[in-house]
């Protein structure tokens, strides 16, 4: 057994909490990945995991190499990555959190962009609308909307995204258009329940900021069912931008109080604080940042 292929058994096992799913990272056998540990262990002289019929779990020794070995397989693949990038492209995997609307939308063609010229670069896209731990769950990237909590967390602001009022042609010929926030009121509304306050619409217009506390007819943990919901006429929705596509342009949708602002919410890449970044994820982050500009990037 390679050093080198134990240790990076033993992380994939801690990270996943098992060996089949280390096996399915390192795509190898979950039997051989049983065996790199085994082997890893012998060669320390210590236990590194304790094993149950359900998960894995980490020894104090587990713990400790834990600690250090993300670290050092890292810098391994940076070495090497400088040597191999120039003739060959990135290789290796690299692991991405997104929210799931944005990265359905954003994300997933972001990264078929980045990834197209290294053939020997794998990506595994996690979409999640909750804010994961990078660490449990192996996460070398985080794509996330709104203020990080940054505890153990550097960050990399990309852009800026801002939402619009918007409803159907169908549900203004049956409903007057509102001329002022309080208008709203009386509308019937499409709630994203992802937002923090999904019945309260804050706007920035000619008086300052207003804020308007909208009735749900619709409550939906996506933008993108509210934008659906919006198309059929069921109501106002307050939709991100990059949800919209070319809707309004098209006709398809009205946008409503437009010189009323919404408040930029900034999206930004975010990392282990302790994580030695490699050259691959490096090299995503400035793609990303270049490629945000649409955003608003900074």
């Amino acid at each position: 057994m390679d050093l080198i292929d134990g240790l990076r058994a033993f992380v994939a096992t801690a990270q996943s909490g098992s060996f089949t799913g280390a096996a399915d990272q390192m795509g190898i056998s979950n039997r051989l990945t049983s065996k790199y540990v085994a082997e890893l262990e012998a060669r320390l002289g210590t236990r590194l995991l304790q094993r149950t019929t359900r998960r894995v779990g980490l020894t104090p020794a587990g713990e400790e190499l834990l600690a250090r070995a993300p670290a050092l397989l890292d810098d391994l693949d940076d070495v090497l990555g400088a040597v191999t990038d120039e003739a060959r492209g990135f290789t290796g995997m690299i692991r991405i959190s997104a929210p799931v609307t944005f990265g359905e939308i954003y994300v997933a063609d972001l990264l078929a962009r980045f990834a197209a010229p290294h053939p020997d670069l794998a990506i595994d896209l996690r979409l999640s609308d909750k804010y994961v731990d990078l660490a449990s769950d192996g996460i070398d990237l985080a794509f996330r909307i709104g203020t990080p909590d940054m505890s153990a967390l550097k960050q990399r602001r990309l852009g800026q995204i801002r939402s619009r009022l918007i409803a159907a042609p169908a549900y203004l010929q049956q409903h007057s258009a509102p001329t002022c926030p309080a208008d709203l009121a009386r509308h019937v509304c499409i709630l994203d329940t992802n937002r923090r306050t999904a019945g309260r619409w804050v706007l920035n217009g000619p008086k300052g900021e207003e804020t308007v506390t909208v009735p749900g007819r619709f409550h939906v943990n996506s933008a993108r069912v509210a934008r659906a919901l919006a198309l059929e006429g069921q109501g106002v929705a307050f939709c991100p931008d990059f949800v919209l596509g070319d809707d309004i342009d098209a006709g398809r949708l009205v946008n409503l109080l437009p010189e009323y602002q919404t408040a930029a919410i900034p999206f930004s890449a975010v990392w282990l604080e302790t994580r030695t970044l490699p050259r691959k994820v490096r090299a995503l982050i400035d793609f990303a940042a270049n490629d945000a500009r649409r955003f608003g990037g900074s």
